[in-house]
């Protein structure tokens, strides 16, 4: 073992005296080459990966807040108010940002939204949890 440590000892020794461990600690100047905004980015820069994407779109019709005692009351046929009235539009967030307003509506059996408006970036003024 001690022979093992003698030979760690000795090539440490032989790389702070090369000059590659100098240069490691030298800063070297570098020219990049300005990139041109007409270049394509190729194959692999195509948008149209995403198209096929899907992502989580949620739908809040309201909500509502309550102690964890009235929640731990809640059982089948428990009614919680909630803080719109059934004429507001629901709300319709892409991960946490708003991006558009609808009404609920039922097709085929199914609950569904009708979109009535897309919000732009100024009208999104809010996250989820927070109007």
């Amino acid at each position: 073992m001690a022979e093992t440590a003698e030979a760690v000892e000795d090539k440490q020794d032989q790389q702070e005296g090369a000059p590659q461990a100098d240069a490691k600690k030298q800063a070297q100047s570098v020219e990049l080459s300005e990139a041109s905004g007409s270049e394509s980015a190729g194959s692999g820069g195509s948008i149209d990966i995403l198209l096929d994407m899907n992502v989580p779109v949620t739908v809040t019709i309201g909500q509502t807040e309550m102690s964890v005692q009235r929640l731990l009351q809640l059982g089948p046929g428990s009614v919680m108010t909630l803080d719109k009235s059934i004429e507001e539009p629901a709300d319709l967030y892409l991960k946490e940002t708003r991006f558009a307003t609808g009404n609920i509506v039922v097709v085929d059996g199914r609950f569904a939204v009708k979109i009535g408006r897309i919000l732009g970036l100024g009208d999104s003024a809010g996250k989820v949890g927070e109007e």
